[in-house]
């Protein structure tokens, strides 16, 4: 009799698997690197680089598409920022998280600073389609002059984010694997978020800064141009030689230009909706990141 009792305690020891199993789902609690936040935001990235290196496809579509990852990645961030675990991790990392802070209010003063360039593009873009149709050349000269001075603004706005993306984040190094993980994953959030927003500005503006020459277009096609320089296809395809001599063009050829300019407009408007969309994340993940230090 005892001994049956013996060998049923036996057994018992060998019973509490759960104990193991709890210790280990707690270990890989946010932030650790097979967190779903982190993985995702990882994924996220690596397509990005991805999508960056298709040189030969650069339109308003691409460009679109670039920002609407961009988007998706902030999301990420925001939504892994939120959670409690994040909090107690940054808490001892205040000079880090100032430092991050400081980088997404340069973002969202670019980007705001970009909204209003873009919006600006399109209104002059609607006004020169109606100079094209009057066939009212002072007013093309004004529409260019317009473009130059936006395609300046925004060749201004890449050197703050290149000088943005050369800082370098202070505080110790971290000092377990959540923390490397975690600072690790900010630190690529703003390495893509520069790496779009100069293709986006430089795109845009080399497209739009003046007339090609023929020298530039060969060296283009030779593929000698750095790719931060190309320019996006729509907007380098109203050219400024399609708009002088309106006068003497025939109907046909004005309707061409039409369409063309009427084919960037819907260009502009798309880059202009997902910029924003970029903006308002901006806003919304730094917000995320203030949170972190005052709750």
């Amino acid at each position: 009799m005892v001994g049956r009792v013996f060998r049923r305690s036996l057994s018992f020891p060998n019973k509490p698997s759960k104990p193991p199993i709890s210790h280990h789902i707690r270990s890989i609690s946010l932030p650790c690197r097979s967190h779903p936040l982190i993985s995702q935001i990882r994924d996220e990235v690596s397509e990005l680089k991805t999508w960056s290196l298709n040189h030969e496809n650069r339109t308003a579509d691409w460009l679109s598409d670039g920002l609407n990852r961009l988007k998706d990645i902030h999301d990420s961030l925001c939504d892994l920022l939120q959670l409690p675990q994040t909090h107690e991790l940054l808490s001892s990392k205040r000079e880090f998280v100032e430092k991050v802070l400081e980088d997404f209010l340069q973002f969202v003063d670019v980007y705001g600073i970009f909204q209003s360039s873009v919006l600006a593009l399109k209104e002059a873009q609607q006004a020169a389609q109606v100079a094209v149709r009057r066939k009212d050349e002072s007013r093309i000269t004004l529409y260019l002059k317009s473009r130059k001075r936006i395609a300046k603004e925004m060749a201004k706005l890449v050197s703050s984010i290149k000088s943005l993306a050369r800082s370098t984040i202070p505080g110790p190094a971290p000092t377990s694997i959540s923390e490397s993980e975690l600072v690790g994953v900010i630190g690529d959030v703003i390495e893509s978020t520069a790496s779009v927003s100069v293709a986006l500005f430089n795109g845009i503006s080399f497209a739009i800064a003046s007339k090609r020459s023929s020298c530039l277009i060969l060296t283009k096609k030779a593929k000698k141009v750095k790719i931060e320089e190309m320019g996006i296809e729509e907007f380098e395809q109203i050219e400024e030689e399609r708009l002088w001599g309106l006068r003497k063009k025939g109907d046909e050829e004005v309707r061409m230009v039409l369409t063309k300019m009427q084919d960037l407009e819907r260009c502009i408007s798309s880059v202009e909706s997902e910029s924003g969309k970029v903006f308002r994340s901006l806003i919304n993940t730094r917000v995320s990141l203030l949170n972190t230090l005052t709750n």
